[in-house]
């Protein structure tokens, strides 16, 4: 039992959500969610920091390119005259590097949250990584409008405020990542005598 309320998962506030002062409301939705803040900074990261937090494998960066060619497909834009190829390993690369440069373009707060399914709670909260298809009353739905098909216009990441880790496996590798275990605090807040 004690497992499953002291699931942790991985946070960051992307450039974007901290250029529109989005910190504070941020960390609302999750602790009155009744999860817990145990780690928390603002850092400026490198490139090679975000190179080494996404993975690098092909399957992964395919899948990328993959997403792009069904957004270029949906909104009848030809990715040949967009991007110069069609191939979505090619592709993938190219928005693995607008992410990159996205996520390099100003500071981010790291955080580790906790709690009772804490990583399916935190993505409900930021709700779906496509602004445009979030639903209203989730982070991303409330505060973005960005659109795959606008980004890949410009030939950038979409801006969608938030990351949080996706599966146990993903949150595993992101947090020991980001903080050291010394980095990472435990407390008790005031009401889990009441929630669990």
């Amino acid at each position: 039992m004690e497992k499953l309320t002291q699931e942790k998962t991985l946070v960051l506030i992307k450039p974007d959500g901290i250029k529109r002062g989005l910190i504070g409301e941020i960390i609302r939705r999750i602790e009155q969610r009744g999860l817990k803040v145990i780690a928390l900074k603002m850092i400026q990261v490198t490139e090679g920091q975000i190179d080494g937090h996404y993975p690098k494998d092909a399957a992964w960066t395919h899948r990328l390119g993959e997403k792009s060619l069904g957004t270029y497909s949906k909104y009848g834009i030809d990715p040949v005259e967009a991007l110069g190829t069609d191939n979505a390993d090619e592709i993938g690369k190219m928005v693995r590097s607008w992410i990159v440069k996205y996520l390099t373009s100003g500071p981010l707060v790291k955080m580790v949250v906790e709690g009772v399914h804490a990583i399916d709670m935190v993505r409900k909260l930021c709700g779906n990584t496509l602004p445009n298809l979030a639903d209203m009353g989730t982070i991303r739905g409330d505060y973005s409008v960005d659109s795959p098909a606008l980004a890949n216009s410009g030939k950038r990441a979409v801006h969608n405020i938030i990351h949080a880790s996706e599966n146990p496996e993903e949150a595993k590798h992101e947090l020991a990542y980001w903080f050291t275990p010394q980095e990472i605090h435990d407390y008790k807040r005031a009401e889990e005598d009441i929630m669990f």
